[in-house]
């Protein structure tokens, strides 16, 4: 894949923001991501970004993938949450053995899969693979795809073997209208109903392959962005989007602030305040750190992975403890900014509110637990053992 591809991506994003800026309100409104902008997005080549060569994909590196994330968040934060996970999949489904890969993309390279990798279920080991049940929750933009991976542990003769993620298409689970939210509104976070499923042993993935990096799909597909860890790359996708959306507000509130007189301080305008100016610097300052770090940790590994060169568990525990302070800053960086916004801010389809909002729901997303990162890497700094597959 040419860097050329990967910036035209980025371009075709750009364009598009001023219409998914638009569509936010609407997004919420039908708690969903219009049909619309999911196409738009695949019409820009979005969706290909970290899919394979094999079949059909720009194989880009994974910086260029968060920098589009970011960008489509900072119009709207459901839509680019959504973005984000769904493009994220096709990465994953890279790892997985080839028979899978053929599974999906067989027949068209456009199909997209959506997730929910929490233990919610259970799978027990049959002949020739699995029979797996359960409820999963938060499966966001569900109703753009059409295959899921659902992640939960692999039991034999009652007892627990392995944890896996499971491929499975949608003739064979069903979709609860569940999601209705104060944040993230528009994502449409449903739940999955999977009962007594088979599961080919092809179409499941150990998550002891996926934290060694040696997974079955680097057969075909041998190229450096399938070499990284999950525990890399999938949680710097949930925090991406949450930059995105910091962008988002600080850009809202700048704009907003610099019309805004404040009738209680005698008619002074926002933009004349020295204390509205501080807080604009403190969140510019915060948000520019998180993606700084974000972006140069995951390019340090994509380089090390293109040179073939190991990837040191210092620096895999490094990418972890900066992905939840990223987060962590982005939500320090809306908040200071919308306490400043004035009580117009909060009214119904503002977008400041909006962003507050969903960058809070994403914050509570597992991968941005934020002490049990810092835990890992202060267990890393002082030589011991760190046993989480989520490195």
């Amino acid at each position: 894949m040419s860097e050329h591809a990967a910036q035209d991506v980025i371009a075709g994003i750009r364009e598009l923001l001023p219409v998914l800026r638009e569509r936010a309100q609407e997004a919420e409104d039908a708690r969903r991501v219009p049909e619309e902008s999911v196409k738009s997005l695949q019409e820009t080549g979005f969706f290909k970004l970290l899919q394979p060569k094999t079949f059909g994909g720009l194989e880009a590196d994974p910086v260029s993938f968060y920098t589009a994330v970011k960008l489509v968040a900072s119009a709207c934060g459901s839509t680019g949450w959504v973005a984000s996970i769904l493009g994220v999949h096709p990465w994953h489904l890279g790892l997985f053995e080839a028979q899978a890969q053929q599974d999906v993309w067989g027949d068209d390279t456009d199909v997209r899969i959506s997730s929910s990798y929490a233990p919610m279920g259970k799978a027990d080991v049959v002949d020739g693979g699995y029979r797996l049940s359960g409820r999963w929750s938060f499966s966001s933009g569900c109703d753009h795809a059409t295959w899921v991976l659902l992640g939960g542990p692999t039991f034999s003769g009652g007892k627990p073997v392995d944890f896996c993620t499971y491929l499975v298409p949608i003739s064979d689970y069903t979709i609860e209208d569940v999601w209705d939210t104060v944040g993230l509104r528009g994502t449409g976070s449903n739940d999955i109903i999977v009962n007594d499923v088979f599961v080919p042993k092809h179409r499941a993935l150990s998550f002891i392959a996926t934290s060694k990096c040696k997974t079955p799909g680097q057969e075909i597909n041998p190229g450096p962005l399938y070499k990284l860890p999950y525990g890399s790359v999938h949680p710097s996708t949930i925090t991406a989007p949450i930059i995105g959306m910091a962008q988002g507000a600080y850009d809202a509130h700048v704009e907003y602030q610099g019309k805004r007189v404040r009738a209680a301080y005698a008619g002074e305008q926002s933009k004349e305040d020295p204390f509205a100016k501080v807080r604009i610097a403190e969140a510019a300052s915060e948000i520019d750190a998180a993606w700084l770090q974000l972006t140069h940790n995951i390019d340090e590994l994509y380089q090390l992975a293109c040179k073939g060169e190991k990837l040191p568990f210092p620096t895999r525990l490094r990418v972890r403890r900066d992905q939840v302070r990223g987060t962590e800053r982005a939500i320090f960086a809306i908040d200071r900014l919308f306490e400043n916004s004035g009580g117009r801010a909060l009214q119904a389809g503002t977008p400041i509110q909006r962003f507050w909002r969903d960058a809070h729901a994403g914050r509570v997303h597992a991968a941005n637990d934020a002490e049990r990162a810092y835990v890992m890497f202060g267990t890393g700094a002082f030589g011991l053992p760190v046993e989480n597959a989520m490195v």
